[in-house]
């Protein structure tokens, strides 16, 4: 193996966080044949492809998502000495908008708030929360955390890891309705999702298996359908963070025969070097670290 060109670790990392040549020469504000040319040289040094090319992106080899970790760790470590060196907790001031699902407001940012009021007192934090989402172009958000990866806009996208789910019922309800293990969903009916909400991939998930018939009660959020859960009404599809701590709630159908998806950190291109934006952003991904393993494959 050649010795390494680190500054094109850089050019790696902006193809990972923005899916594209394009959008990673927007961000970097090179040309795509430059970009091109950077991840290729990194590939041949190290002697391995990173990346798939696909006509809808660049997308990340098995060897790729390795070296993502590690070059993300360094990256982190990188973060947290600027902030460090900054004196931030002590001076920064301002306003950092954040948009984010619900549930993951409430059961694990919210939280954690005071540690993050104590570390950054003049910094001030602003959730944004629901199923809809909040436009980064236009700045209704300084950052946001997805479980969809944005496919356009100018923005810097980093794939924080996999939220796994699982089917969960309560013990009451178990012992209520019980069932052969080899069949744990026989005489067994489901919480869902409204029909306002089937694009969503749970509720997708669960029609798909024909889930949704006869239902045990109908919601609109994660947070109504965990209490219903939790109140011995039926069985729901949940994020496996939401009853981590949670003796009550057994897991039915384990996360490897569910579904999981990405969990992306999103902020504008702009605010990339945004000492506040960055601190924010440490406080997130050290917030999901502590819930392993119902976050996987962390970055």
């Amino acid at each position: 193996m050649k010795n390494m060109n680190w500054d094109d670790l850089r050019y790696f990392l902006s193809v990972t966080r923005t899916g594209s040549l394009t959008g990673s020469a927007a961000e970097l504000q090179v040309s795509q044949s430059t970009v091109s040319r950077r991840i290729t040289a990194l590939e041949q040094d190290l002697n391995t492809p990173l990346f798939v090319r696909h006509a809808t992106g660049y997308f990340l080899t098995d060897q790729g998502k390795n070296v993502l970790r590690k070059v993300s760790a360094v990256e982190d470590g990188i973060t947290a000495l600027q902030i460090e060196l900054a004196d931030l907790d002590a001076s920064a001031t301002g306003t950092v908008r954040l948009a984010t699902p619900e549930s993951l407001a409430v059961n694990m940012i919210i939280p954690a708030l005071p540690e993050f009021i104590s570390r950054y007192p003049k910094l001030r934090l602003e959730i944004i929360s629901g199923v809809g989402v909040s436009d980064l172009s236009r700045y209704e958000a300084d950052i946001a955390l997805r479980l969809v990866r944005p496919q356009s806009g100018n923005l810097v996208m980093q794939r924080l890891g996999t939220m796994n789910s699982a089917i969960y019922g309560s013990t009451q309800y178990l012992k209520q309705h019980p069932a052969p293990a080899n069949n744990p969903i026989l005489g067994r009916s489901f919480i869902i999702w409204d029909r306002a909400y089937t694009h969503l991939p749970t509720a997708s998930w669960l029609t798909q298996r024909g889930y949704d018939t006869n239902p045990a009660l109908v919601t609109s959020s994660v947070a109504e359908q965990l209490a219903a859960a939790k109140s011995g009404i039926g069985l729901a599809l949940l994020p496996a963070f939401l009853v981590a701590n949670d003796a009550d709630m057994v897991e039915v159908i384990p996360s490897q025969q569910v579904f999981s998806e990405d969990l992306w950190l999103i902020t504008h291109t702009d605010l990339r070097t945004s000492l506040r934006v960055r601190a924010v952003s440490e406080f997130i991904k050290n917030v999901v670290r502590r819930y392993q393993p119902a976050f996987s494959d962390l970055a």
